[in-house]
């Protein structure tokens, strides 16, 4: 397995069930110097690429068919506690904030989002991953 670490460029796996959401969020990212190391349209992709490729985040939407956000979530931190995953929701029910919440989630960003919510979060990230050094 190669190792993506060579740059240092924040690496990054986008998960969605809708292409084009993948392919606009992951060229954007492209654009402000985050390398997208990987792409997944189900929550299991997401653990798999996870576990293959390692990448600094996770952006990850919450509902999508047969796995969903909150079960990769969930998977990742088994996984690795520290992981940085970003959810990406349209959904603004409670039970799923609390979820979201309760599996420790590294931020949350609503859909229809906004890049620079996307920013902002991206930029909470780097800064704790500075100060990890």
């Amino acid at each position: 397995m190669s190792s993506h670490k060579s740059s240092s460029n924040m690496t990054a796996i986008v998960i969605d069930d809708d292409k084009d959401t993948v392919d606009y969020f992951s060229a954007y990212l492209e654009l402000k110097g985050i390398d997208v190391i990987g792409k997944g349209y189900d929550g299991k992709q997401a653990v798999d690429l996870y576990v293959e490729l390692r990448p600094d985040v996770v952006f990850l939407d919450v509902m999508m068919d047969r796995f969903d956000g909150l079960y990769a979530l969930e998977e990742i931190k088994k996984i690795d506690n520290c992981a940085n995953v970003i959810m990406v929701t349209a959904d603004l029910r409670e039970d799923t904030h609390v979820k979201i919440t309760s599996l420790n989630a590294t931020a949350v960003i609503f859909k229809p989002f906004e890049m620079d919510a996307v920013m902002h979060a991206i930029n909470d990230l780097y800064r704790i991953m500075v100060n990890k050094i």
